[in-house]
Order: structure tokens, then sequence, then C-alpha cells
């Protein structure tokens, strides 16, 4: 029996563009060359899936702790790769791309996917047969974002929570390369706290649905930063 906890909310198109918008910045800021290099974002989608089967538990003879907070923050990676791969599939380009993330989001998640000759129901399979689907169609070069929408919903988030932490992280990822991540000069622990707790705190006192939401993000994380 799935623990599928049922979405009511749509992803936007201000959220899709956001979203689409800030993943090419980043990979530029990776890498301006991003584009050219086609990096395997799949091959990601495959590790980080891995570890989000590692988070739920998997093995039947030891005792293992369900880590909700971890599962979702492993979707937010698979959905950065996702983005990244779908950019690929576009030459880079945002509004076909947005186009086509609206289309699979719109409404309710794909019922079944066919892979590998075999039509797999998604109501009858667990979270983890879920994650295993998509890490194979993932090794099979398929982007399967009805399937991603399954998963998302399985670990109780809809598409405001998953913008709010994409963008959140997204940011994050940003502040860090400024600051020296790169050269190895970035503190990753300020005033006795991580920078994800720091993030954490800031994205609660903040509008996801706000227009300035991310620049408000980063200037608030650099407050915090140089704080004395």
């Amino acid at each position: 029996m799935t623990t599928e906890t049922r979405i009511v909310n749509r992803l936007t198109p201000d959220q899709a563009d956001t979203m689409l918008t800030l993943q090419s910045g980043m990979n530029s800021k990776v890498d301006p060359a991003w584009q050219v290099a086609r990096y395997p974002y799949l091959r990601a989608v495959v590790i980080e899936g891995a570890e989000a089967i590692e988070h739920h538990g998997w093995k039947w003879w030891k005792h293992q702790q369900h880590d909700l907070a971890q599962l979702q923050m492993e979707l937010i990676d698979i959905w950065h790769f996702m983005l990244s791969e779908l950019l690929l599939q576009f030459q880079g380009s945002l509004a076909p791309a947005a186009a086509r993330l609206l289309g699979e989001t719109d409404g309710e998640s794909a019922q079944s996917i066919d892979f590998d000759g075999k039509t797999y129901p998604l109501e009858e399979l667990d979270l983890v047969a879920k994650l295993e689907l998509l890490i194979g169609t993932s090794v099979a070069r398929r982007i399967e974002i009805g399937l991603f929408a399954s998963i998302m919903r399985d670990c109780r988030m809809d598409w405001d929570n998953l913008y709010r932490q994409y963008v959140g992280k997204n940011v994050l990822n940003f502040f860090r390369q400024d600051h020296g991540y790169q050269q190895g000069t970035y503190r990753k622990s300020w005033h006795g706290r991580e920078d994800n707790e720091h993030l954490v705190e800031v994205l609660a006192a903040l509008d996801a649905r706000d227009a300035g939401f991310q620049e408000k993000l980063y200037a608030a994380l650099q407050e915090r930063y140089h704080r004395e």
C-alpha cells in the first residue's frame, strides 16, 4: 500500500520559470560551457535516488529509522539534476523547457509508467519501488516528471513545498560559490550553526510566492554570514 498524500496545488508558470532560470544560472556558475560539456545529470539522479532509498530504509534484516526530512532533501537534489537534464534537452532554452514542465505537472501525477516492456501502475507501488523505478528510467536517460511527482507526494510534499526548498537550496549554493566555496575559503558554520540550519530559519520567515523571494533570501543569508 502506498503512503501517498493527495496534492491539491499545481506548479505555477512563475515557479517553473524561476526554478529553470536559477538552475541554468547555477550550471553556468559551475561551468560556463555546461551545455557543451553535457554532464550526465541523470547519472546523478541515480546516485541521489539510491541515497533516498537509504534514508527511507530497505534492509529487512535490521531495524532502520525512516528519515522523512532527509528524504525530502534528496528529492530537492534530484530535482536540481532533472531540471538540468531537461534544459539540456532543449539546448538551454527556458520557454520550451517550462512548457514541458508545466504540461507534465498539470493536475494529477502519472498513473503508470511503461519501462523495459512492462507497465507499472504507480498506485500499486510503495515509495521504495517508485524510487527504484526512477533510478531505472534515469539509467535509460528518461526524464519522468510524473513519476517524480508521485514520489514527491509519497514524501508529503506538494509543489509549493518543493519550490520553497528548491529555491532555498539553490540560493544557498549560489551564496556558497560567491563566498569562496570552490576556493576553500567559505565558512560552512556561522555562529555555531551550519549554513543549512540558518537557511531553514530564513525560509520560515519569508513568503515563497513573493516576487523577490530569492533576492530577499540571499540578502538574509548575507546579513547573517557577516554578522559580528
